[in-house]
């Protein structure tokens, strides 16, 4: 199913974007990166958190890691990961192949700004070994996505 929502999402949004799957995982940066032929920074990796009583989703480079006062100072509050059982439930998407794209719910979506470092970025694509190869701002107009420094890399 998920698979299936993002390449409907492409098919209706973004023609001309092809979901690219590999016969190996690419469920982690290093094995995205491995897959795809790309550095580890390049992976564009979407993380879910909870806001409250809302789930967010965050896109940020592959080697990059949370900054915690910065994402204070934006959120007003601590980051808080979804657990593994709820991720799938709230993007419809498996770890692994979180993107967001062809979520099963609406969420808000932030593009952060440490993707801009690249041209083109691979995000995951709704499965363990399907993703994309994107330019970053097409990722944020394609998905209403704000732009947000929340990154330390």
């Amino acid at each position: 199913m998920s698979l299936t929502s993002v390449k409907q999402f492409f098919s209706e949004h973004a023609p001309d974007i092809d979901v690219i799957e590999l016969q190996q995982s690419t469920a982690t940066v290093a094995l995205a990166a491995e897959g795809h032929g790309v550095e580890p920074a390049q992976i564009a990796k979407t993380l879910a958190l909870r806001v409250g009583d809302d789930v967010i989703l965050i896109v940020t480079r592959g080697d990059a890691r949370l900054d915690n006062k910065k994402y204070k100072a934006r959120f007003g509050t601590k980051a808080r990961m979804l657990g593994f059982d709820e991720v799938e439930a709230e993007t419809g998407h498996p770890v692994g192949g979180v993107c967001p794209f062809g979520l099963a719910k609406p969420h808000s979506i932030y593009c952060d700004l440490s993707l801009k470092a690249y041209d083109i970025v691979v995000p995951a694509a709704g499965a363990t070994n399907a993703a994309v190869h994107i330019n970053p701002q097409r990722i944020a107009e394609l998905t209403g996505a704000e732009w947000i420094d929340v990154s330390e890399t």
